[in-house]
Parts: structure tokens; sequence; C-alpha cells
């Protein structure tokens, strides 16, 4: 079988680069009357096909780039809202208030301390922001005052706030990793703590560093069970149960943070 012209290949080299998606204006060059019918009906055709591809295409990108922006506002949206209730949840009890942006501001810093990257420090802020908001399941008399010892069924309802916070969470699909982190935040190193008895190495990391964050806010502040610990007296409680109760690696990088941390 004869090789076709020289131009008629051309053309046909152009069409296969077309349709393997490489567009470019080299097609162009054969719409010239300097080329011989079809050929150059074939190249007008394809270069008007692909303008109209490239035109599609490009709308297309914008409407992927809206709907990202949309679904990114929602999120937004959404997690502020939940953050807001976390934050009126605080409100009923005033010796919590301000405790949620307390503990994810120190968990970020302990994040940053061990080195993590941007979204997971991202990822442990938000846990920290939302790690009670499972209290908004119970009832009103875990926020009063029962002295130094609260009544069994106060307890049992403390208890089961971080499942009521990962069902809550786990609902909204980019919640899920902060849902896995609250549903563990008073898990313990040892295996007992609440509400599965995870042992360590099934217990999140950013679980782990909520846990300190959480404890270290609960010793420095008054509380109906306790008088305001320092930073010193609390760190040395975190240390003297780093390994059982707290995680080792993130009591030591606290530790190392406690210096520059501002007064409660």
């Amino acid at each position: 079988m004869p090789e076709p012209p020289a131009t008629l290949q051309r053309l046909l080299n152009l069409i296969d680069q077309v349709a393997a998606g490489n567009y470019s204006d080299d097609i162009m060059a054969l719409t010239t009357d300097d080329t011989p019918e079809p050929i150059k009906s074939i190249a007008e055709a394809m270069g008007m096909m692909m303008v109209k591809v490239e035109a599609r295409e490009y709308r297309l990108e914008m409407l992927v780039e809206e709907l990202r922006q949309l679904n990114e506002q929602i999120r937004l949206n959404t997690l502020q809202t939940v953050a807001a209730m976390a934050q009126a949840l605080e409100a009923r009890d005033a010796y919590t208030r301000g405790h949620a942006e307390r503990v994810a501001a120190i968990a970020a810093r302990i994040g940053q301390e061990m080195g993590l990257d941007e979204q997971t420090i991202e990822l442990v802020r938000t846990a920290g922001i939302l790690h009670d908001i499972g209290k908004i399941g119970c009832s009103d008399r875990i926020f009063q005052d029962h002295g130094p010892k609260n009544p069994p069924e106060v307890v049992k309802e403390i208890l089961g706030h971080p499942g009521v916070g990962a069902d809550i969470l786990k609902r909204l699909d980019f919640l899920q990793e902060v849902s896995a982190i609250i549903v563990a935040h008073h898990e313990r190193i040892d295996g007992k703590g609440y509400p599965h008895r995870l042992p360590a190495e099934q217990i999140p990391l950013g679980a782990r560093i909520i846990a300190v964050a959480d404890g270290f806010d609960a010793m420095t502040t008054d509380r109906p069970y306790q008088k305001a610990m320092s930073p010193a007296q609390a760190l040395e409680i975190l240390q003297q149960h780093a390994g059982t109760k707290w995680d080792a690696d993130c009591v030591a990088a606290f530790a190392r943070l406690v210096p520059t941390l501002e007064p409660v």
C-alpha cells in the first residue's frame, strides 16, 4: 500500500495529537490556500472542533472551581455553626467558659512542637474547639455545682459525652477525623480511659494531644472540685502520669512549651 502524501500524513498526525488531548495551533497551518482539498476543509473543521472543545473544557474547569469554592464555604459555615454551638454550651457553665478555645490553642502548639504538618495541626485545633460538643446531649445537672464529688448519675452522663460528640460529628463527612479524635480524647495510655478503654496503639495521636491540653487547662482553672493549680504544679502531675494516663511524648512536647504559655 503506497504511503499517503506528506500533507495528508501531517494532517493525520495532527488529528492523532488532538484526539490525545494535545491541542496546538499547528493544524491551522493546513488551512491556507496552499493546502489542497479536501485536506484544507478537514483541517478547518478540526480547528473549529478543537476551539469548541477547549471552550467547553475551560467552562467545565470554571464550574468545578465554583463548586469547590461553594463546598468549601458550606464546610466553613457548618464548622462555624458547630463551633458556635460548642461556645453556647460552655456559656452554661461559668467554670468552663473559654475552655475549648484554650484547649484548642494549647493542642495546636503541642502539634507544632511535635513537628506535625499544618493540615494535622488544624485538625487537632478543630478537635480541641469541639472536644466537649457531646455535652450538648447532657442534662443541665452536669453544669451545676455538686461540690467535690459528682453524683453517680452525673458521672454517667459525663462519661458518655465523648461518644455523643462523635455521633454528632460523624454525620458530617469532612469531620470524620475530628470525630475519631473526640471520641478518644478521654482514653488513657494504660487502657483505663473511657468510653472504650482503648489500648494505647488505638488512640489517635490527635486525641492524645487533646488529652494533655484538656488536662492542663482543667487543672489550671477553678473548678467546683478544686482550686486552680499553678502551671508548674499541673505540669508536675502530667509528668508523673506520663506513660499511664497521658502520652509521654505529648507531655514532653508540652513541657517544652510551658514557659512560653500566657497566664490563664
